[in-house]
């Protein structure tokens, strides 16, 4: 009996593994580097790509840069946070700390893949391209935590003297990458980090129980 071979790869298919292997690559350099020391020949290099195929398919560092967000942001579902099953929960959930518990496992999720990216992101201060391009995520991940802040005010209330403004800022730091890196740094895995955030986040933004 003839042996059935697996259909070769289309060109579109090759053409994305590509891309999927230079936003990899440029994460790594850019979590290694930074992103001022980073260097579009050294991307293409680790990538196995020609650095004319880098910028055909990206242009710039600060489109790269982009799309390593976009990555991931978007997880490999492609899919954005309030489309993603946690944000679903988050709405579902009948009390505020399990609301803020869904939160905390689906965003701990993206700060994994992202944290390190936006910490060469924020260091590059002098790099306009670099300021856009966190300015335009934090843009959108603060909307998006705002819509949570404010379903748990209006659905569960927020502890007196804490107004929706307020509560979106606390979620913008205890969600942001910098304490995972740190928590990461002194032996803290994945699990107990998001633990720490859903107990502080129920702790610093949900009314007291009467």
């Amino acid at each position: 009996m003839a042996e059935v071979k697996g259909s070769k790869p289309t060109r579109r298919e090759k053409a994305a593994a590509t891309r999927e292997r230079m936003i990899a690559a440029a994460q790594a350099v850019f979590a290694e580097e930074g992103y001022v020391g980073a260097r579009m020949t050294d991307i293409a290099a680790r990538a196995g790509v020609a650095v004319q195929t880098l910028y055909f398919a990206f242009h710039t560092k600060g489109e790269l840069l982009q799309a390593c967000y976009d990555h991931a942001v978007l997880g490999p579902d492609r899919l954005p946070p309030a489309e993603q099953p946690f944000y679903a929960e988050v709405f579902k959930a009948r009390s505020g700390r399990a609301a803020l518990t869904a939160f905390a496992r689906g965003n701990g999720i993206i700060v994994a893949r992202v944290a390190a990216l936006d910490q060469a992101a924020r260091a590059a201060t002098t790099e306009p391209d670099a300021v856009e391009v966190r300015e335009r995520s934090e843009q959108l991940r603060r909307a998006g935590y705002r819509a949570i802040a404010e379903h748990v005010a209006v659905r569960f209330g927020l502890r007196s003297g804490l107004d929706v403004d307020g509560a979106t800022d606390i979620m913008l730091v205890l969600g942001s990458g910098a304490p995972y890196l740190m928590l990461r740094e002194y032996g803290w895995d994945d699990e107990r980090y998001v633990a720490w955030v859903a107990d502080a986040l129920a702790t610093q933004l949900l009314a007291r129980p009467r």
